[in-house]
């Protein structure tokens, strides 16, 4: 639940406070539009004051929404406002895939601790298996450009949209093209690449543990061959 709050901030919010204010308190749709980015645009501005090191990926979602904010209103275009959404979407998308090139994929911050479990032991066998396995490299890898081809997709339908839908329909529209990206996201990247990592650093810290604990498994086995010696 934690996880998905940021989600549930930056789409189900500003959707629900533009029909707040357009159909119930008569706000333009420009002012709707511009009001209800604000909660998103704060919660952004919190993580990062919060937080002891700089968010590139929170920062960058920040700069973006609040240079496409401030354009759009003072065109006072709504659908440029909505547009800004896949604009924001494509240059996250894009830095993604770049960072990818540069071997610093930015989803494995979010990847890290779901495949390690946050324990001492899963982060161990994380690192041992960075350092020693080109499938598990590999696998990180294809995980961040899975999240960069699907933004970029996302960007590429709701520009279309920002322009041929109306503004009325496309502010839920966009809203679950969102969150379709999202779930795509999440069961590809999943199922291809976080599963499989979450298995490997499994059998790694279990194959350590065994290794390093003479009362265990690896432990029973070094003692049996002298016990069988002996009752012989």
């Amino acid at each position: 639940m934690q996880s998905l709050l940021p989600l549930v901030v930056d789409v189900g919010v500003p959707m629900a406070s533009y029909y707040l204010l357009s159909d119930g308190f008569g706000l333009s749709e420009v002012a709707a539009l511009a009001w209800s980015s604000v909660v998103p645009a704060l919660r952004t501005v919190w993580s990062l004051v919060r937080r002891t090191g700089v968010n590139g990926l929170a920062l960058l979602i920040l700069v973006v929404n609040l240079v496409g904010l401030a354009t759009s209103t003072v065109t006072g275009d709504p659908r440029l406002m909505l547009a800004k959404d896949s604009v924001t979407s494509s240059v996250i998308g894009i830095a993604i895939i770049v960072s990818v090139f540069l071997g610093k994929p930015l989803m494995t911050a979010g990847l890290k601790p779901f495949v390690t479990k946050g324990g001492a032991a899963g982060e161990a066998a994380w690192d041992r298996l960075m350092a020693g396995s080109e499938r598990f490299r590999r696998a990180e890898r294809r995980f961040s450009l899975i999240w960069g081809t699907v933004l970029l997709t996302e960007c590429v339908v709701k520009g279309i949209g920002a322009y041929t839908v109306p503004v009325h329909t496309m502010v839920w529209l966009g809203t679950v093209l969102t969150l379709v990206a999202v779930a795509l996201a999440m069961v590809v990247g999943g199922g291809s690449c976080a599963d499989p990592m979450e298995k490997m650093v499994k059998a790694e810290a279990e194959a350590e543990r065994a290794s390093g604990d003479p009362s265990g498994d690896a432990g029973a086995a070094a003692f049996a061959a002298p016990v069988a010696g002996a009752a012989s």
